[in-house]
């Protein structure tokens, strides 16, 4: 008899964002006419630009032709961008070796799909708030109990709050895979180089593991932050990193991303190279690599001139930020991030929870955003508002905010 995973039914994350659809729905067949104007977004929304098109045109070209046709190609990825992504990091003063880059389709499902190389039975902590895959994917793990108003039962939360700039306490006892994201999607926070190597040295003495997101890290404008973990030292003994060309280059619908797994990289009972070996085997055996001719185009944007159109695109959406966070503080609301990352977190004004801000910003400045509390316990009374979007609705939704929200 077939029987389903039943760690499926504990789960209550996917709320989030059909709440913020139905309620947006209901205001507007109430409102009909009414333009909503949306700051919720985690998505991407200017054109790629266009010598990253060009890459991805010959990586379309090359197939047309016998003598550069590919078919299957390496799990890990083809060599070239490899490589070039090994350099990158390179230039960070991030030693990675090309060896240890595995190409993918996304950040996201590599953050899940991760955990299958580890024993079921491992201790998680994750940042609170936090983006919900790292919780969903251990709840469907069988890694947590049930839900409750704390969170999940058996998973660790490391609350992120206002006193500690965003930025957690190490856990209290003993956990062995820790889920770090900077900067920070919910809240925009960026670590400093002393906070993750606190975090390292703890990693490296319980011999846990660190599986740090870095998909935001070309938002990253100050010099003395980090935008790899692999700038600490003894990072590559216990960190696994994961990022994408999702929101460096517009590729949310194209996707394309990447996981380092270091060789040096050990647990309690695997010493160097054995993570790095049951990654491989991982990938070969449920993967058949990313689509070459987006590879192609991956290969473009760690070019001189990909990186420089690219950076001109973030550019573009760290000014959106500016113009939030500067609409926001002229109405005397509290606002954090959005400096070094497309996010800004607010804090809600006259100790509104986050379902009753998301209410009446839209009821007063017909805007959308995101309820801190969808994030994790420790997000309620904030409020996430997204840099990414067209320069005249962003305009147009702080200009509404100014004028009409009422505190």
């Amino acid at each position: 008899m077939a029987k389903i995973n039943q760690n499926y039914q504990k789960l209550s994350a996917g709320y989030l964002f059909p709440e913020i659809a139905r309620r947006t729905n209901q205001f507007s067949s109430v409102n009909p006419g009414v333009q909503i104007m949306r700051l919720g977004i985690g998505d991407t929304t200017e054109p790629i630009v266009p010598s990253v098109l060009t890459g991805l045109h010959q990586g379309v070209d090359n197939l047309g032709n016998v003598e550069s046709y590919s078919g299957y190609g390496p799990s890990e990825g083809i060599t070239p961008l490899r490589q070039a992504i090994a350099d990158f990091y390179q230039e960070q003063g991030a030693s990675i070796d090309m060896s240890e880059v595995f190409v993918s389709e996304g950040a996201k499902s590599d953050s899940a799909n991760i955990q299958g190389i580890f024993s079921e039975d491992c201790v998680v902590a994750v940042q609170d708030p936090a983006y919900p895959v790292y919780v969903d994917s251990n709840v469907i793990a069988g890694r947590t109990g049930l839900a409750g108003e704390n969170g999940y039962d058996g998973l660790v939360y490391m609350p992120c709050t206002e006193e500690n700039g965003f930025f957690p306490e190490l856990p209290k006892g003993k956990v062995d895979l820790i889920y770090l994201c900077s900067p920070n999607n919910p809240t925009g926070a960026v670590a400093t180089k002393e906070q993750l190597k606190t975090f390292v040295d703890y990693a490296r003495d319980q011999k846990a593991i660190i599986l740090y997101d870095s998909a935001y890290a070309s938002f990253i404008t100050d010099p003395s932050l980090p935008k790899s973990i692999y700038e600490i030292e003894g990072a590559h003994e216990c960190a696994i990193e994961l990022n994408s060309f999702s929101k460096t280059a517009g590729f949310t619908g194209v996707r394309l991303a990447w996981t380092i797994v270091p060789q040096a990289c050990v647990t309690e009972d695997a010493e160097a190279g054995v993570l790095h070996s049951l990654w491989t085997r991982r990938q070969n055996t449920f993967f058949n690599g990313a689509s070459n001719i987006v590879q192609a185009g991956g290969v473009a944007v760690l070019s001189d001139e990909g990186r420089k159109q690219t950076n001109e695109q973030i550019a573009f959406y760290l000014k959106n930020a500016s113009i939030i966070n500067e609409g926001l503080k002229s109405k005397g609301i509290q606002t954090f991030g959005g400096g070094n990352a497309p996010y800004v977190w607010l804090k809600t004004p006259n100790n509104l929870t986050s379902w009753e801000f998301f209410d009446k910003l839209l009821g007063e400045c017909h805007v959308v955003g995101t309820p801190g509390s969808g994030f994790g316990p420790a997000g309620e009374g904030f409020f996430r508002l997204s840099a990414f979007g067209h320069r005249e609705n962003v305009e147009a939704a702080v200009a509404s905010i100014k004028n009409n929200l009422n505190i």
